[in-house]
């Protein structure tokens, strides 16, 4: 009989030539365990996705609740769906006012995809701008937002009038124009290796899409959710997007994404043509439970107002001699190393010791640190331990192999 790590490999679609290969067989809190019981504290949270870690109880019993009264009817706006209404109606009292239509999505990539559709509609214009290193999904539209050839190069043609502009350059706001049907761009940048803007850049961004009447769509997809120490990060910069794109931590584990925008402006949907954009599973009523629970969850505690303290707690820790430069919004935070080799190295080690971290998809020489929101001082200081050992035997081996 084949064991499960074949079944793996044969079975299950691969995207890299050396997956992790961590069997996984259950998770609470801030751990992973594998079959032999042994525990891995997980300081990426899934990427950026389990903020109150996993499976939370409130979140649990919302799922098993709502999966036990109602799975699926019809989710896209024609049925009143309660966990879906409540959804809506609690994230709207979180926003600014111009922000209180919600429209449900799967995941990230397709509240990216709804938003691109949303803002052609409604300007009559076809130009997209992003900008360069920024990830907004891996679908064919949202893969066009991204400069990156390395990943874009063996599926072209991809979507015509995208243009790209660099993050944080004001001379570079002088290319959204007349012409241009919205701007996406992260409120901060999460794949190039944590990259806050700087120098009012959102305030001016927001000014010369106003100018030229284009949109302005804030991708919060990774940074939302408490990740950077208010509820959605565009809060610190003074701002309000048209449209707001979030994901990944939403739904507390279960797959759930939304694009945001003004009643006025998504009613653009509804005619000319009717049906203008569909879904069959956004929005489903066990997903939205799970997401109303885990909003709450973040709002009612003291989770999100925690973050910047630990965020310096882990600053004031993580000192080595490796150490390049450590960036961080929150608890998004990349800390630079010398190269590949070292960052894989200490990722390796990192996992052997009960620790679990990644890299940055457009920065190979960062390690992502990106934990559970509920982490206390003690799983910090542990953490940082492991890292550290990990960047001293990385020192030994893959430094030393150069000099």
């Amino acid at each position: 009989m084949q064991s499960k790590r074949q079944l793996f490999l044969s079975h299950v679609a691969q995207t890299s030539e050396l997956p992790m290969m961590l069997e996984v067989e259950r998770a609470e809190g801030l751990y992973l365990y594998d079959p032999k019981g042994n525990a891995y504290l997980d300081l990426i949270a899934g990427i950026s996705v389990s903020s109150l870690g996993h499976c939370h109880p409130s979140v649990v019993k919302a799922v098993q609740q709502q999966a036990a009264t109602l799975m699926h009817p019809m989710v896209y706006g024609e049925f009143i769906v309660t966990p879906q209404v409540e959804l809506a109606h609690l994230l709207s009292q979180h926003l600014p006012t111009t922000l209180n239509s919600v429209y449900f999505t799967n995941s990230g990539s397709e509240a990216t995809e709804g938003a691109m559709k949303l803002a052609k509609r409604i300007t009559g214009r076809s130009e997209i701008i992003s900008s360069f290193n920024a990830y907004h999904g891996s679908t064919q539209g949202a893969m066009s937002l991204n400069s990156d050839e390395y990943f874009t190069q063996r599926y072209r043609p991809l979507l015509p009038d995208i243009r790209h502009i660099r993050f944080n350059h004001e001379e570079d706001l002088t290319q959204i124009s007349e012409k241009t049907a919205c701007v996406i761009m992260e409120t901060v940048q999460a794949e190039v290796g944590v990259q806050a803007p700087k120098n009012d850049y959102l305030q001016k961004l927001r000014q010369r899409c106003d100018e030229v009447g284009a949109l302005l769509v804030l991708d919060e997809i990774q940074v939302g959710y408490g990740r950077t120490g208010t509820l959605f990060a565009f809060e610190q910069y003074g701002i309000t997007p048209d449209i707001l794109l979030i994901a990944k931590a939403m739904g507390g584990g279960m797959p759930i994404g939304a694009f945001i925008s003004s009643t006025e402006n998504m009613n653009h949907f509804s005619f000319d043509p009717l049906l203008g954009h569909l879904t069959t599973f956004g929005g489903h009523p066990v997903v939205c439970a799970a997401g109303l629970a885990t909003l709450r969850e973040l709002t009612e505690k003291d989770y999100i107002s925690k973050v910047k303290e630990k965020e310096a707690l882990f600053r004031s820790l993580l000192k080595h001699e490796a150490i390049k430069e450590i960036r961080s919004a929150g608890f998004l935070m990349a800390i630079e190393l010398p190269n590949f080799e070292f960052v894989q190295a200490v990722i390796k080690e990192c996992m052997a010791n009960g620790l679990i971290t990644d890299w940055f998809l457009f920065n190979s020489k960062c390690i992502r640190i990106a934990p559970p929101l509920i982490i206390e001082e003690k799983d910090i200081r542990f953490a940082c331990k492991v890292l550290l050992k990990a960047m001293n035997k990385a020192s030994e081996t893959t430094l030393r192999g150069c000099s």
